[in-house]
This record gives C-alpha cells, structure tokens and sequence, in this order.
C-alpha cells in the first residue's frame, strides 16, 4: 500500500497569518494521523513562514507515525534532523527565498556534497531520500550518493495531466522504473491531487510514499479534514485495485 504523507505546511501559513497558536499545528498533525494519514510531513525554511524549528520539535514528541522532514541542508537543518531524528529526511535543494520546491537536484553535479550529507543522517539511522526530476541519470546518481530513496518532482506531471495523462506520466515510468532496479525506494510530490492522484498510482503502483499539501489542505477547507483525508487514501486505494 503506498503511504500517504500529508504536508502541514499551510496549516501553520494560517496560524502565522495572525499569530498566536490558532490553528494549532500540533494538534492540527496528531487529528491527521488519527483520521487515516500513514506519516506527517514538514519543509521547514530558513525565515520561518510557516513550519519553524521550534514546530518540528513538538511534533517529533507526540506523533505516532512516521515524520518527514523536507529541506535544503544547510548548517541549521541539518542541525534540526540529527537533533529530532525523524523516520525520513528529503533532502531539496530549494533557495532561501524559494515560494516553493521548483526543481529536483543534480546528483551528479552534487554527487560529493549529497554523499557526505546522506552520510551523516546514515550515522543516525535516518531514511534519506533524495528529491529528484524524473530523469534515469539523477536516479542513478542518488543511489550513488547512498539515498535510500528518490523522491520524484511531480509538479510536470500534475501541469501535463489534464490535456495529456499518459503522456504526463510516461517519464515518471520512465523514472521509476529506474529506481527500482537501482534498488530505491521510491517517494513522489508537488502538486499531486484528488483529479490527478489515482493515475499516478495506477502507473506506478511501487511508490512507496506520496507526500501531499497544497492541494489536500485546499480540499479541506471545502470538504473537512477528516473526509480529505479519507478521500486522498480511496485515491491510493484505487489507483492500486485498477493496477
């Protein structure tokens, strides 16, 4: 069964909107493990405008499933994971003052630096997985760094899908295919949705984890917290039975 991981950054975009505690991230996490959710994600950035340190910490102390900490690691994230040690780290090369993830990395650019990173977190028992574009040679190059998975970058895919789904998914196949004899686990996110999730599934019924904000805390507001969730898991469920 692919996991689904759900991404409480925008949660806290509303609680920072007016400050104060409202919503509470926290709590806001613990209600989505208890309504289906396998895993909670977080991208914490460096200014703070959404999840901050101080919220990963909390979370790593209360949470029943798996926690996921997204990021570019630099000194200070990195930091924050050896500190909390969560189930899985995605490592992203996202800017400073990127609005958000736009790109995967170049792992063969990076090869040295991704390789001592990945190192690092091995040393604390930490799952590491490498974000990624659905390109063989960047797959390749992740599991030469020491990755334990690839997370594929499926913002291509989710603009391609409703003019052409096949065509939109071909790389990620393509991709995939590719971790999977490279012996990777494999994770995929970024724009991933109730329209566009199941296909994904049906395609590559070997993710492993799909990890989902934007668009599943968008769906909330119109559908409840607890009805999304279920709705995101039917998704995965029924990209699996189609398979």
């Amino acid at each position: 069964m692919t996991k689904l991981s759900v991404n409480i950054n925008k949660i806290a975009v509303i609680r920072n909107s007016r400050g104060g505690n409202l919503p509470d991230v926290v709590a806001a996490a613990q209600h989505i493990e208890r309504f289906g959710a396998d895993g909670i994600t977080v991208h914490p950035r460096p200014d703070g405008r959404h999840i901050r340190y101080d919220d990963v910490r909390a979370l790593r102390k209360v949470l029943v499933t798996e926690l996921n900490i997204e990021g570019n690691p630099i000194p200070d994230f990195v930091e924050l994971v050896l500190e909390t040690k969560p189930a899985q780290v995605t490592l992203v090369p996202d800017a400073h003052d990127a609005i958000t993830s736009n790109a995967g990395w170049d792992t063969l650019v990076h090869r040295e630096f991704l390789t001592d990173v990945v190192a690092r977190f091995h040393e604390k028992g930490i799952r590491v997985s490498v974000f990624v574009n659905p390109d063989v040679r960047m797959i390749a190059g992740a599991k030469a760094c020491g990755a334990d998975r690839v997370e594929l970058y499926t913002e291509a895919y989710a603009r391609k899908y409703p003019a052409d789904p096949e065509g939109a998914v071909a790389p990620y196949v393509a991709a995939a295919e590719e971790a999977r004899r490279q012996g990777l686990g494999l994770n995929a996110g970024h724009d991933l949705s109730l329209e566009n999730l199941c296909h994904y599934i049906r395609c590559i019924p070997w993710t492993d984890e799909v990890s989902i904000g934007h668009a599943l805390i968008s769906d909330a507001l119109y559908y409840g917290l607890e009805n999304t969730v279920q709705l995101y898991r039917r998704e995965i469920a029924e990209g699996l039975r189609k398979n």
